[in-house]
């Protein structure tokens, strides 16, 4: 039988981390251009005995540069990545790599021009979020904040919607309240979380309706990856004023501990 830390897990990386792919098809040139001429249902999914059809999944329907992302189970995709079970896929997706592990290729020898884009942008995301050290590249830095602000974000909601007692309590206990992620000057790699008596819900770009109640604003894009990645000190970039907990500071060391808890479970 599947674990509860397994399937929360599993909802992380299907999605919370997938749906990132997305995210770097519409921002790097080069993978852009291979989805050009693309008109194709893809999905990836792992077989659970316990799951609803037996399977749990996350589809995307692609029709050139435009992108939908569905999280449940496509009856009819063109392409699938169909991992053997729920531990195989966050095994995988957590480079732990073995025989077992390996998934099934459904629809490629019927679409290989279909094919090599979508895994091009998979292992694209798979480096990206790998990395141990920032890059140097000012766009890449761009792109791998916004994938952590958006991982995070929606990760966090996953958590609450499939219950994590510690995330879900939470939530409960909410008013209507936004907590948001942002560094200055670069509003287009801005997140935030959405929270109100139990419910969650992730979204992309500055909240603009009201001023957030929790903003965690990094000074650079540097000083942003230095937390997410964890090669800097949180507390020291607070003194340093490159770290601001704006709007209601007490609230940041909740989030903190769930970010981590997200990140523990992506690693």
């Amino acid at each position: 039988m599947t674990s509860k830390e397994d399937l929360l897990t599993n909802k992380i990386f299907l999605n919370a981390a997938l749906p990132l792919m997305k995210t770097i098809a519409e921002d790097d040139p080069k993978i852009h251009k291979m989805f050009s001429i693309v008109h194709c249902i893809y999905q990836v999914s792992c077989l659970d005995p316990d799951a609803p059809g037996g399977k749990y999944a996350t589809h995307f329907q692609v029709n050139c540069d435009e992108w939908k992302v569905h999280p449940r189970v496509e009856p009819h995709p063109m392409i699938e990545i169909e991992f053997p079970s729920v531990q195989a896929l966050n095994s995988f997706f957590k480079g732990k790599i073995g025989l077992d592990t390996l998934p099934k290729m459904k629809g490629v020898v019927r679409y290989p021009q279909y094919f090599v884009p979508f895994i091009t942008c998979l292992l694209k995301m798979a480096n990206l979020l790998g990395m141990t050290e920032a890059p140097e590249d000012v766009d890449t830095k761009r792109l791998l904040v916004k994938c952590y602000f958006y991982l995070l974000t929606s990760g966090i909601s996953q958590l609450n919607k499939n219950g994590d007692e510690e995330v879900h309590g939470w939530a409960l206990k909410s008013p209507d309240r936004v907590y948001a992620f942002d560094v200055e000057g670069e509003p287009s790699v801005a997140a935030f979380i959405r929270v109100k008596a139990g419910k969650t819900k992730a979204g992309r770009g500055v909240y603009k309706r009201a001023m957030p109640f929790f903003t965690m604003q990094f000074d650079s894009l540097d000083s942003a990856l230095g937390i997410l990645m964890g090669t800097a000190d949180m507390l020291q970039f607070t003194r340093e004023k490159k770290l601001n907990m704006l709007g209601a500071p007490e609230y940041g060391a909740t989030l903190g501990n769930f970010m981590m808890k997200v990140g523990a479970m992506a690693k």
